[in-house]
This record gives structure tokens, sequence and C-alpha cells, in this order.
């Protein structure tokens, strides 16, 4: 019961209506058909008063739109007596109303699923004790628990155990990730099999969670020009409706063919498939671990012509790795990677990483150093079997005196030198993420006619990328200020720009469409970014463009076969056949099968 109260509460002028129906239909089954018309009249000029007010503010700001017909087909009702064509209008527009706000409910339904699930406290270690406290009272550095089953409150870093975490409210990926000592879990993510410690990276409003429940806020809050698109087809409408009616009425002399055609050629609700549509995508995109900011983004991703990207960290790993190595006198590659893994196990530096990363997967044993000494700036230096190593850049060698042979080398190398003289050159590079290549031949069946690539990397570092990826357009060391200018003199439009990091929210701001890939927290990227995609998953780009596609497909349909039903059935009620009781009914359900069409949006595959 307290469900039905609750309903009719929400849906207040649809209760009225429907109340008044049944009302005035046992007073005129009672014979008190004077009664039942002066309540269904009364009730059905209440409703038109917020109908009437709004039109009358749009014609006072030049905007002229459907609630015109809608207010002059309940007022004309009444007064030619027709009050149950009235009421059932009034139920109509009531319940589109209705309809919509349950349909944006269930489209909402992902988004929502994220508030609903925000962590609400956590265990922190105080004075040796657990304390169970607010997930807002976390401060970064604070030791926390998190046991099985429990949301990990704040962004944290593991200091003992070792367990599998749900990540796929954050990332949409449904497999669950391994996460162990020194590794960083995320806030919203669900610890699935072992109590872990942590140390908090973040408070709770800055973690990634709430980060992600700032978006989606932004997201829902947001309402597409989109929409207007059917307020601009309702000026020839309403200018069609009115010349069908009075055509009927002129020719007939009878003022109830007048109201006849104007019964049909209220299709508010129907209209009102273009939101609902709208949301559906939105909600659909989430599942893909994709945020839409703003509802005027996605309709812009539906129609983009070219598409810009970043190069490090979007089309590739982002991560260094080992592409060659080149040998000096004696020296085999064997040799100089051992030394330099040798050296590098020392250093949390990523070009280290890289260096050991290679060593372990060629099976390669590294020699034992002694007194590893950093050098700022220039690398690392140590003793080996009695002979002075070292492994570092240029600088390095010019200062220990290394002997150098003549050489080559560009991008980013370790020079590895053993007793004075130089032993090897390990050259680095970054390669492409293996899900790339496919991706812009899938924005290319899609219709994106150009793509870029613009990158402050060399043109030696870019070009071997853009012609593996088919780009034709490489510019390469651009400075914020001339990715801007590149990006502005665009001229197949619209333009989005694809990228990771810091350094991208220029780019991201100046883009008809920014999006974030692999985004995480409150980064530049994120917030100056349309789109956030969660997963550090560039196919999730074709997937946003493809749902977006899909979305704005759907809507148009439904706005247009909206419009040809109604002209249709205004024709047909013209000739005076039927009554305005039927023609409101069968509009009502025309109006039902087109915003449940819009639906689809939702659920819809690619």
């Amino acid at each position: 019961m307290k469900k039905v109260w609750r309903a009719a509460w929400r849906y207040k002028w649809l209760s009225v209506a429907l109340l008044a129906a049944i009302i005035g239909l046992a007073l005129q089954l009672s014979g008190f058909k004077t009664e039942a018309k002066w309540l269904l009249g009364t009730v059905s000029l209440a409703a038109a008063v917020p109908l009437v007010w709004d039109m009358i503010t749009n014609l006072r700001h030049g905007k002229y739109g459907i609630d015109i017909l809608a207010a002059t087909a309940i007022v004309t009702s009444v007064v030619l007596g027709e009050v149950w064509a009235a009421i059932v209008l009034v139920i109509m527009l009531t319940g589109g109303e209705s309809l919509e706000a349950y349909a944006e409910r269930r489209a909402h339904a992902e988004l929502d699923s994220l508030l609903k699930r925000a962590p609400q406290t956590a265990h922190v270690i105080r004075s040796r004790k657990t304390v169970d406290v607010k997930a807002s009272d976390v401060h970064p550095g604070d030791k926390i628990i998190v046991k099985p089953g429990e949301i990990v409150p704040v962004d944290a870093e593991i200091l003992e155990g070792l367990s599998t975490f749900d990540e796929s409210n954050l990332t949409g990926e449904s497999l669950p990730v391994e996460r162990s000592l020194g590794q960083q879990i995320l806030s919203g993510s669900i610890n699935q099999d072992a109590v872990v410690t942590a140390k908090a990276l973040h408070g709770a409003a800055d973690s990634q969670y709430q980060q992600i429940v700032a978006l989606v806020k932004s997201a829902a809050a947001s309402k597409a020009p989109f929409v207007r698109m059917a307020d601009a087809y309702s000026i020839p409408f309403t200018i069609a409706a009115f010349a069908i009616a009075g055509a009927a009425w002129f020719v007939s002399g009878d003022a109830h063919r007048f109201l006849e055609v104007l019964v049909v050629a209220t299709p508010c609700p129907l209209l009102l498939a273009a939101p609902i549509a709208l949301v559906s995508g939105m909600a659909r995109a989430s599942k893909y671990g994709i945020i839409v900011k703003t509802g005027s983004a996605l309709e812009k991703l539906a129609k983009v012509q070219t598409m810009a990207f970043d190069k490090t960290g979007t089309l590739t790993r982002g991560e260094l790795s080992v592409a060659s190595i080149k040998t000096f006198g004696k020296a085999t590659q064997a040799d100089v990677l051992s030394l330099a893994a040798a050296l590098e196990k020392s250093s949390n530096h990523v070009v280290a990483a890289a260096v050991v990363q290679a060593a372990d997967k060629r099976g390669l044993k590294a020699p034992r150093a002694k007194h590893v000494k950093e050098v700022p700036g220039h690398g690392l230096v140590s003793q080996i079997g009695g002979m002075e190593v070292l492994a570092g850049n240029l600088a390095l060698m010019n200062k220990y005196n290394v002997t150098m042979p003549k050489h080559s080398v560009s991008g980013t190398a370790i020079y590895v030198a053993q007793g004075g003289n130089l032993q090897g050159i390990i050259s680095l590079a970054d390669s492409l993420r293996p899900e790339t290549k496919d991706t812009l031949g899938r924005l290319r069946k899609l219709g994106i006619g150009k793509t870029l690539l613009i990158t402050g990397d060399s043109p030696e570092a870019a070009r071997p990328i853009a012609k593996e990826l088919r780009i034709s357009d490489l510019y390469a060391q651009a400075l914020p200020g001339e990715k801007l200018q590149i990006l502005e003199g665009l001229t197949q439009r619209p333009v989005a720009f694809v990228g990771d990091g810091v350094n991208d929210a220029p780019s991201l701001t100046a883009a008809d469409v920014g999006i974030a890939i692999g985004a995480r927290g409150a980064t530049a990227a994120s917030e100056s970014a349309d789109l956030v995609i969660m997963p550090n998953d560039i196919s999730r780009v074709a997937d946003a463009v493809q749902i977006a596609q899909r979305t704005f497909s759907i809507a148009r349909q439904s706005i247009l076969v909206g419009i040809g039903l109604s002209l249709t059935l205004m024709v047909v009620f013209s000739t005076g056949r039927f009554t305005a009781l039927m023609g409101a009914v069968v509009q009502e359900v025309v109006d039902v099968v087109v915003i449940f069409n819009a639906l689809r949006a939702h659920n819809s595959r690619f």
C-alpha cells in the first residue's frame, strides 16, 4: 500500500486525472451527467493551466513548442463539451510525463548503482587498535584493513596480504584482478578472498570512487542540445496541424472537426522519446566503463568526422621496453643486459624496470653489484668483479671519461660501460597497445574519415607508429599550445581528441569531444574530458562511438516515425468519421509505442 501511495504522490497530476475519470464515470452511470461534466471539465482546465502558462512564456521568448497544440486541444474540448476527450488528453499528457520519469529511472539504473555502492565505513588502525570510522574520516597515510566481501573505502597501497579484487564497478572488466604487496587497490573495488592491510593514499573525496561519482552526477544532470532537435520540428508540425484542422473546419463548417484533428496532433510524450533515448544510451555506455559527462558530448560523438590521438599512453602502452641492444668490442647482448640489470635492480625508475624485466624474460642471471650509487640525473655506478660498471645516459659516460667509439642512437637509451670502456647501448621504445590497430580499423568503418597523431615526441619515434596504423596526418614535437592550434584549424568537424595525461588536458578541452582513456581519479585529463573511459583499453573508444551512433539513430527514428503517424492520423480524423475521444485514445497508444521504442537504446546491441 505504501508503494501505491508513493507512486500516486510522485505522479500527482496523473493520479488526479485518473481519479477524476473514475469518479466521472461513476457519476455518469448514476445519472449525474451534469455533475460528471463539470468535474471532468474543471480537472481538465486545471491541468491545462501549466500548459497555457508554458505556452505564454515560450511565446514571449519567441519559442513555439508542441504545448500550443496540447493546450488548444484541451481547452477546445471543454468548450465544445467534449469533456471525455479532454480528460483522456490530460491522462495522455500526464501519463507520458510519468512514463518518461519511469524510463529515466530505468535508464539510470547502472549509473545509480555507483552511488548506492559508495563506500561508507573503514577499519582504521589507530593506537594499535582497529576502529570503525566513516570513509570520509580516513586520511592519507592511515593504515586500513579490508576484509573479504568488503568495499575498499579509499585508494590505498597494500602493506600486508594478497587477494583478488572485483573492479568491474570501476572499469567494466568482469574478471577479478590479483593485488599484492606494494600494489594499489582502488576505492569502490570489492575484496574477494583474504584480509589485506593497506596504507591510504588519498582521502575519500580524492579517491577513485568519489571521482567516478562526481562524473556520474555530472552525466545525470546534463541535457543534450540534441533534445532540442525535437523542438526544431515543432514549428512546421504546429503549422501543419492547425492548417489541417482549420481546413477541416472550413470545409465542413463543423468546429468539432477542428477538435478531432487537434486531438491526434498532441505528441508531447512522443517527442520525449529523444531524451529517453539519450539517457538510455548514457546508461548503456556506463556498462562498458564509459562515463559520458554531458549529453551534448554523446550527440557530437555520433557525428564525429575527425579523431586525433595522443601517442604515449594512448595508442601505445605508455611503458618502455627494450627495443634493441648495440654491442661494442667482445661484449654480447646478454653481457650488456646482465650488467645493466645488476645495477638497475636498485632503482625505481621506469627505465630500470624495463631493463630488469627484459633480463628476466631472457632468463639472464645478473651478477652481484656492490655499493650501487645513484648519480642524480645521470644513472648508476657500481662495482662488479672488482671493476667499475656504469649504466646511464651519455652525460654519465662523459663524467667518468668512458672511451666512446663512433655510434648513433635516437630516443631513450642506456649506455653500459665496464672498466672505462663502452660495452653497449640499450635502446628503449614504447610499443603499441595490442588492441590499437583493430580499434583504428573499427573507427574507419564507423565513418571516421580522418585520423591524426599529435604528439610531443620526436618524428623518429612517432613516424613508425603513424605508418603502422595508416595515420596520414602526423604532428610531432608539438607543444600544448601548438596542439590547440592544430585542433582549431581542422575543417572536418566535429573533432574528437583522445588522450590520457595531464599534458593532454588543453587538447581535451579544445576538441569538440574530449576522450580521456584509462583516467584515474581527479586528473587534469579526466576533468577536462567530455567522456572518461575508465578501463585502460583504447577499444572502448570505438565502443563509445558505436553506442553514440546507435543512440541517436534510435532517437531520430522515434521522432520521425511519431510525427509521421501523427500527420497521418490528422488527415484521417479530418474526415469526421471518428470522434475526438477515439482520437485521444489512438494518440495515447501511438505515444506509448514510440517511447518504448526509444528505450531500445538502453539494451540494444552493437
